[in-house]
């Protein structure tokens, strides 16, 4: 039961965390992309306030039950979850040494004078943590579906 459960978490979690990742790479990244540097302030300060604590928290809670399913499922799922874990943890390192530095510096910006904008290598490390969920949702649906 606990097995299934955690498979349940592993696959939801990182499906949703690959889902949103990829709406922010098509449709929100661009739609900010084209905004004058005031309005994109402003989007960008009211757009992390819904995805605060919820990104963190959620893919810590799936990265964590991708290492328990390590020890709970057959092979391949022993070494497969935990790959997925590892995938997500880099997702974090992305996240953490990457955008959230850059989102960081956003709320000391003024509306106008110099800058230099961030939103290209925002979304080049964007990308970079996107690849890593659609990878680590990869490998937990074969984890599953290899192991069924």
């Amino acid at each position: 039961m606990l097995e299934e459960v955690l498979t349940g978490v592993v696959l939801t979690g990182t499906g949703t965390v690959t889902g949103i990742f990829v709406a922010v790479l098509v449709s929100v990244a661009p739609a900010m992309s084209a905004m004058g540097r005031a309005d994109y302030l402003q989007a960008h300060a009211l757009l992390g306030k819904g995805y605060h604590p919820l990104m963190p928290i959620l893919v810590n809670v799936v990265t964590l039950s991708g290492f328990a399913l390590g020890f709970l499922a057959e092979a391949p799922g022993q070494v497969l979850f935990p790959v997925a874990s590892v995938l997500l943890i880099g997702v974090q390192a992305v996240s953490h040494l990457g955008n959230v530095p850059i989102n960081r510096s956003l709320s000391r910006l003024a509306a106008d004078g110099p800058w230099q904008d961030p939103r290209p290598l925002w979304r080049a490390w964007h990308r970079l943590r996107t690849a890593l969920a659609a990878l680590a949702l990869l490998v937990g649906t074969v984890a599953v579906l290899a192991t069924r």
